[in-house]
C-alpha cells in the first residue's frame, strides 16, 4: 500500500487553491409580488433607493419609484411579457441618469439613455 506524504498533499492543495479569488460579492435580490400595468411590486429589496435602476432575471430594467415599508414599486422599462410573480430582481446600485452634451442634440434617446433614432451611438460629455 502506498504511503501518503503530507508534504505532497500540501503541495497539491496549494497549487489547486492558488487560482481562487479571496473576495465575495453580495447582491441584494428581491422577488416579484405582483405585476400589472407596467408596474411591479417587489419584496426583499430593503436597501434600494428611490430612482435606482434594478434588473430582472431576463435582463429587463426598471426604476424604483415607490418605497413602502414591506415592498417597493418599480416602473418597468420594456416588454413585461417575461415577468411573473416569484421572479428575481436585483439592485444595480445605480441611480437612473443620462449623460448629456453636444452629441445628444437632435437625437432621440430612451429612458436608459440608449439611442433609438437609428443613427448609431452618440457621444456624451463624461
Amino acid at each position: 500500500m502506498a504511503e501518503i506524504k503530507a508534504a505532497e498533499v500540501t503541495a497539491i492543495l496549494r497549487e489547486q487553491l492558488s487560482g481562487l479569488k479571496g473576495t465575495a460579492e453580495l447582491e441584494e435580490v428581491g422577488s416579484v409580488l405582483q405585476i400589472g400595468d407596467g408596474v411591479a411590486r417587489i419584496y426583499g429589496l430593503n436597501n434600494v433607493e428611490s430612482g435606482e435602476l434594478v434588473e430582472f432575471h431576463n435582463g429587463l430594467k426598471g426604476i424604483v419609484l415607490n418605497l413602502e415599508e414591506d415592498n417597493v414599486g418599480i416602473v418597468l422599462l420594456g416588454d413585461v411579457q417575461g415577468i411573473k410573480e416569484g421572479d428575481t430582481v436585483k439592485r444595480t446600485k445605480r441611480i437612473a441618469s443620462i449623460l448629456v452634451g453636444e452629441g445628444v442634440t437632435g437625437r432621440v434617446i430612451n429612458t436608459l439613455g440608449e439611442p433609438i433614432d437609428g443613427k448609431g451611438p452618440y457621444r456624451a460629455r463624461q
